[in-house]
């Protein structure tokens, strides 16, 4: 899990996609932080990507970055603990113009049942769960 984490922050971005009554939605993401041993991600819940993650938490991210690509596929599960918002806005200081662990609108997701599948066109891919 450290070396997706450690290659999500490293890419900067990476698209998150979800599901929308059948249609995919993809969008890009740049959060990504571990908790208390665990992946997280951060969403506002006015946004389209919250209601869809409730919907159906199934997701896919992929990130590329210098010739390889990084795919994570696996469910997201909302922490709605204060210290689990707290600990993504202090990773991610530039956040905190626009959020606050106790506004009623920052939501972090952690990372479950993930299989994360490493590749680039040179090695032959590589595939981790967590």
């Amino acid at each position: 899990m450290e070396r997706v984490a450690k290659f999500l922050k490293e890419a900067g971005t990476y698209y998150l996609a979800t599901d929308e009554g059948g249609q995919p939605r993809v969008r890009p993401f740049g959060t990504a932080h571990v908790f208390e041993g665990k992946l997280y991600i951060q969403t506002g819940k006015i946004k389209a990507v919250s209601k869809q993650i409730h919907e159906n938490p199934r997701f896919e991210i992929c990130a590329f970055m210098n010739g390889e690509w990084l795919r994570v596929a696996g469910e997201l599960v909302e922490d709605e603990r204060i210290e689990a918002k707290q600990s993504m806005l202090d990773a991610y200081p530039s956040l905190q113009a626009m959020y606050s662990a106790d506004d009623g609108n920052t939501e972090v997701f952690y990372i479950k049942n993930a299989t994360a599948t490493f590749s680039s066109f040179t090695k032959e891919p590589e595939t981790v769960t967590f």
